[in-house]
């Protein structure tokens, strides 16, 4: 699992990277916080709450315009346990899954703290971050497989049975990795995601959708992207939900102008693979990032969900100058996702200069600590 050379990073590829790993994490919450308020209805409801059209522009959940989800939460959290990981690497300790437990259980801690426990310096400085410790409607298979310190791995997954789509819904960071090769970014993705869904099924989806991820922030179009991710995912026992879905998104493509009604038939019951092939389908048949956005949120299924993974497609494909300015003006946390945004592209791309042979920076390993 090699770090990119250096040489491949001049000013320009450094740019454009920053931009699509910002848009990434910025697309994840702003279709978070689109979907949340319609998240329990189905579109008869979102119909006659706001209209024909359905829900259009950001309107208030959790008391605030713009409030983002456990969904966005956890997709941060999994950002500080890659930093982590790569500050971890100088120790000659390196397993990624074991950093991403550790992050995950930060979060876990959010859900049960009434705010940041200043004692604890190995917890960095996104879990001093206050506005994390709301909580935001985490399903039971999150609480339950972060509820204690034992690690899901995929011979002992968490919640064999679970197959919802909150563990691909925080897979995009995973694909932001691009120096990494993207067999390994399915892995990783796979074993992290079992530390919570234990289903084929649901770690498989989180593993495809990285991958699609890791494929747009390396400049790939979106149907090749699908493409990668389909011939990957050929050789996973168990894979046949998640490739079958990802044909019917590209094969609802050709079927006519965008409706709900499609949408929901390839959420079908709203489990992983259907969620990932929906937000495809969205990012897919978009006009724009906002078009895309509102098809995401706007049907029977899980508005919330679709709307963040539709989001981090987006923005790895486009960059964050394509999400709209409006939205993001109002988006819970947006100067603490743009801080790890930064924090993990400098990681990425100027790792060895913040902690290498030659000397490290204190200020960084302090947000970042190498010890848990």
């Amino acid at each position: 699992m090699s770090a990119t050379a250096g040489a491949v990073w001049g000013r320009t590829e450094q740019q454009d990277f920053r931009s699509r790993v910002r848009g990434t994490l910025l697309g994840v919450a702003v279709g978070d916080a689109l979907g949340a308020p319609v998240d329990g209805l189905d579109l008869q409801g979102i119909r006659e709450v706001y209209g024909v059209e359905g829900l259009v522009d950001l309107v208030p959940a959790y008391g605030r315009r713009g409030a983002v989800t456990h969904l966005t939460q956890l997709t941060l959290f999994s950002v500080d346990g890659l930093i982590r990981a790569q500050v971890r690497r100088d120790t000659g300790a390196w397993h990624p899954p074991t950093d991403l437990h550790r992050a995950y259980l930060r979060w876990a801690a959010t859900q049960r703290d009434w705010g940041p426990d200043e004692r604890r310096k190995e917890d960095g400085w996104l879990a001093r971050e206050e506005w994390l410790y709301a909580r935001r409607d985490p399903t039971r298979a999150l609480l339950l497989g972060l509820g204690d310190a034992t690690m899901g791995t995929l011979d002992a997954p968490k919640n064999p049975g679970e197959q919802g789509p909150e563990a691909a819904a925080r897979s995009a960071p995973f694909g932001l990795l691009v120096g990494w090769e993207p067999q390994l970014v399915v892995q990783l993705a796979v074993e992290c995601a079992a530390q919570t869904h234990g289903h084929p099924t649901a770690y498989l989806a989180a593993g495809a959708y990285a991958v699609i991820v890791h494929a747009l922030a390396r400049g790939d179009s979106l149907d090749g992207a699908v493409q990668r991710a389909l011939a990957l995912m050929a050789a996973r026992p168990g894979h046949q939900p998640v490739s079958d879905a990802l044909q019917h998104a590209l094969g609802a493509v050709r079927q006519g102008i965008p409706a709900p009604e499609r949408v929901a038939g390839l959420l079908g019951a709203g489990t992983a693979e259907g969620a990932v092939a929906a937000a495809v389908y969205c990012a897919l048949v978009g006009e724009d990032v906002r078009h895309g956005l509102r098809l995401a949120v706007n049907h029977d299924g899980p508005s919330a969900v679709t709307g963040s993974l539709t989001g981090g497609l987006l923005g790895a494909l486009h960059g964050e100058t394509a999400l709209p300015p409006a939205w993001l003006a109002e988006l819970e946390g947006r100067p603490t996702i743009l801080e790890l945004a930064d924090d993990f592209a400098m990681e990425m791309t100027q790792g060895p200069a913040l902690h290498g042979p030659a000397g490290s920076s204190p200020a960084w390993l302090a947000r970042y600590p190498r010890g848990a």
